[in-house]
């Protein structure tokens, strides 16, 4: 499986960009008969999810459940989990709480262990209280999952206002 790990504040602009690079790079990954997976949620995983349907990759959706029962997610993220489900063939409920960053980046964790490879958006920033990027990537590598890190030119965050920066 190839999951996808990034920045939660990349901008429109950037998440565009980062869809057709996607795309090209999935199609190699489908014709070998791989999958991908994604944590339901906006922004990165709803790209990754568009680019893999284009590309012709299978997709897995994971999403949070509490006693296997599927878990309410925030406005934003439930809506971006309804077009990944329909992006998906596959779902699967993972016991974790979404408003629990810890909980969410065990999660991660979990599923970064199940994969063969690791497409990362990434800066080279550090991880702070709200962006666990930086983790991620080394907790992938420390587990011996390949990780080939993207940041395309022209690529931004969204401020605290939601603006560029």
């Amino acid at each position: 499986m190839i999951a996808v790990v990034g920045h939660p504040d990349l901008t429109a602009q950037t998440l565009a960009l980062l869809e057709e690079e996607l795309r090209s790079r999935l199609a190699d990954f489908a014709r070998a008969g791989r999958a991908g997976v994604v944590r339901a949620g906006r922004g990165l995983p709803v790209a990754f999810a568009r680019a893999a349907r284009k590309a012709g990759l299978a997709l897995v959706t994971v999403l949070p459940s509490h006693n296997s029962v599927p878990a309410q997610l925030t406005e934003p993220d439930r809506r971006a989990a309804g077009e990944l489900l329909l992006l998906s063939e596959q779902v699967r409920l993972l016991e974790f709480d979404p408003a629990d960053r810890g909980a969410c980046v065990s999660a991660d964790e979990e599923l970064l262990r199940a994969c063969a490879r690791v497409l990362a958006v990434w800066d080279g920033s550090p991880s702070n209280g709200r962006d666990a990027t930086a983790h991620l990537v080394a907790y992938a590598r420390s587990h011996g999952v390949a990780v080939e890190v993207l940041w395309p030119r022209g690529a931004e965050h969204r401020t605290a206002r939601g603006e560029p920066s």
